[in-house]
């Protein structure tokens, strides 16, 4: 053989060891871009989502490259027809992507690229990403083969729509400690909210709905690894440091029931990420945490065109540790900042992100922070759905506001309602809690809203029925509310926002004790007061409640006293908190009443009710005398008597 010969072979086998290590799993997913079906034929979308090995490609992913997005990564390759109706309509989709993120020390890339097919209605095919071949670190799998393999159709419902694939996420690289059991629940979620999903392990041969090999050289990826396919949870145990698992899956929708039992599926998705067995760590070992803002799951309505925004909280549990890197997978378009850390122990990340028409429907995003021993996070996912709108809490008000009651109440209270800008349900995950508070932050009562039955939904209105008033009188109280306390009715429930604000909604209880006709003040959430004006009969009272007590506050507490305080008196007129503003002031022109001004009119109640008392025995005589003189004057029998006794008489005079 020439020396160029052995050149050429020494450099083809040089590259195809770089070449076959540099996979990392990846989804495919299909929807029609409008789901009522007209004509012969349907728009659909294809979605393809790639993890690699960072630096396999030239440029790197970065942040400059993400928001230029180009140039593409990945395989010059293409996704091709494997099984059923294969046409002209499909030319085959290429593999390379647009990225959308990158962890340089995990040398992990990701992106997703989308392209639009127009096919005859009433077929149904399975494409194909198969070529070879994953990295040699695996435990089943190490230098094989890779296919991962999707099922789209245009097949119209029994409903009459065309169907859109589950769509499922997972971050390319999950780590995990070594000889501990580790429940992994992988999200998954449909546009057809009626359907029934189902998750199971890819499998090889052709035995399923896709008619291929679905997983290559990772089937059956994960030793001793259980599935419960209902809600797509993987319980397995890692025994190797330092090496890896691939989890092949696929994610299948049923239009019901009878469906599900006779296994025909309309779509199927594919989904393959990766696990990294790391050893016991020495010292602390507890792992970072995403503790918010959203909880993991979560679903968040946006419109095309927003500017949306959403922190990424993390907190380090261990002395020393701080956080140094992250893993993510988010739609194309969506930025995401540098590691943040605002107080100790606390980091955030920011993302950023205005959708597209193109994007419409689910839109995943995961995240695992990694912290300087190398340990990962849990993965923390929430869907943000494009083209919905989440429902929005509505700010009480004080006068025909969208809550009650506020400002003042009676201590035996016990039903709150509050507005919502949408009808609502209530939230398909449990742990959604509203919260009611002291002033100084002390928990009083939490309710489940997920399942706790003193909560309930009608229509645009959420109720609160507390069994038994918990109230103190003079104390102040304030409401919060975890994030999907409301809840919409479309797809996986838009939620609305969490409300930590302790100015948002605010009551305080009425103490009689401080009512007297000597002037006793109760310490507010300020002290700014105005004085009650005269009445009028052309404006309204702003500072009556939707109770009909005089509110006493709009702001939250200064005090850090567990307990209500009273203040001596300061004005010998009735006065109430109020904010106050710069410049001139605009008052109130109606008369305030205070509970102490009825009370000031009692003893004349006392002397008004005993002389109603003593005149009802005097008109009950006086109407049995009149009643009994007009019965003696006009009755009948007695006129005809009196009639003729005149008779009688004229005669007796006659003789």
């Amino acid at each position: 053989m020439t020396p160029d010969g052995i050149l050429f072979i020494s450099l083809f086998l040089h590259l195809r060891l770089i070449d076959a290590s540099h996979f990392r799993g990846g989804t495919i997913t299909s929807r029609p871009y409008n789901n009522t079906p007209s004509g012969s034929s349907a728009d659909v979308i294809v979605r393809e989502r790639w993890s690699w090995r960072r630096s396999a490609y030239s440029p790197n992913c970065s942040p400059a490259t993400i928001a230029a997005q180009n140039p593409k990564i990945g395989d010059s390759n293409t996704l091709s027809c494997v099984s059923g109706t294969c046409g002209g309509y499909w030319t085959g989709m290429p593999v390379p992507t647009f990225c959308t993120d990158f962890s340089a020390p995990l040398d992990v890339a990701s992106g997703e690229y989308y392209q639009t097919y127009t096919i005859p209605l009433n077929v149904q095919f399975s494409i194909a990403f198969a070529s070879g071949a994953w990295f040699g670190n695996l435990i089943v799998g190490g230098n094989g083969n890779w296919a991962v393999v999707g099922r789209i159709s245009t097949v119209v419902r029994p409903d009459g729509y065309l169907n859109t694939s589950p769509v499922a996420v997972s971050l390319p690289i999950l780590y995990k400690e070594v000889n501990v059991q580790h429940v992994h629940v992988v999200q998954m979620s449909d546009f057809d909210g009626t359907d029934i999903l189902q998750c199971r392990w890819s499998v090889g041969g052709t035995s399923t709905i896709n008619q291929y090999n679905e997983c290559a050289g990772v089937c059956n990826g994960i030793p001793g690894a259980n599935l419960i396919g209902a809600n797509c949870t993987i319980v397995f145990t890692l025994v190797t440091p330092s090496w890896y698992v691939a989890a092949a899956l696929q994610i299948e929708d049923f239009y019901n029931a009878a469906a599900l039992s006779a296994n025909t599926p309309m779509t199927s998705v594919p989904l393959q990420f990766l696990f990294y067995g790391y050893p016991t760590p020495t010292g602390c070992s507890t792992p970072p945490a995403i503790i918010g803002s959203r909880p993991n799951r979560a679903c968040i309505g946006v419109l095309v065109g927003d500017n949306v925004t959403e922190l990424v909280i993390i907190q380090v549990y261990c002395t020393g540790k701080s956080i140094i890197d992250y893993v993510s997978s988010v739609p194309v378009g969506m930025t995401k900042s540098a590691i943040q850390n605002p107080s100790t122990g606390i980091y955030q990340i920011v993302l950023s992100w205005v959708p597209v028409a193109s994007q419409y429907g689910p839109q995943a995003v995961c995240v695992g922070a990694v912290d300087n021993t190398n340990i990962q996070t849990n993965q923390w996912c929430i869907t943000f759905l494009v083209g919905f709108k989440s429902p929005d809490v509505i700010r009480p008000k004080m006068v025909q506001g969208s809550a009650s009651p506020i400002g003042t109440i009676f201590q035996n209270h016990t039903t709150f309602s509050i507005q919502t800008s949408i009808s609502v349900n209530r939230p398909t995950r449990n742990g959604t809690n509203i919260y009611f508070y002291f002033a100084n932050g002390t928990l009083v009562q939490k309710y489940d809203c997920g399942w706790e039955p003193e909560v309930t939904y009608t229509g645009f209105t959420i109720v609160i029925r507390f069994p038994v008033a918990p109230w103190q009188p003079g104390a102040f109280y304030y409401v919060n509310m975890d994030s999907g306390v409301a809840s919409g009715t479309e797809f996986c429930g838009p939620e609305s926002a969490p409300m930590t604000d302790p100015t948002f909604w605010v009551f305080n209880i009425w103490n009689p004790a401080l009512s007297s006709t000597t002037t006793t003040t109760t310490t507010p959430f300020t002290t700014v007061t105005v004085t009650t004006k005269p009445t009028s009969t052309t404006s309204i009272n702003t500072l009556l409640t939707t109770t009909g007590i005089v509110v006493t506050t709009t702001s939250p507490p200064t005090t850090t006293s567990t307990a209500p305080t009273t203040a001596p008196p300061t004005t010998a007129a009735p006065t109430t908190a109020a904010p106050t503003s710069p410049g001139s002031t605009t008052e109130s022109t109606v008369a305030v009443l205070y509970p102490k001004d009825f009370i000031c009119l009692q003893p004349i109640a006392i002397l008004t009710a005993a002389f109603f008392a003593a005149m009802v025995p005097v008109q009950g005589l006086a109407l049995f005398a009149t009643f009994t003189k007009l019965a003696n004057t006009f009755n009948p029998s007695k006129i005809g008597a009196q009639a003729r006794h005149r008779q009688r008489m004229k005669r007796v005079m006659k003789k």
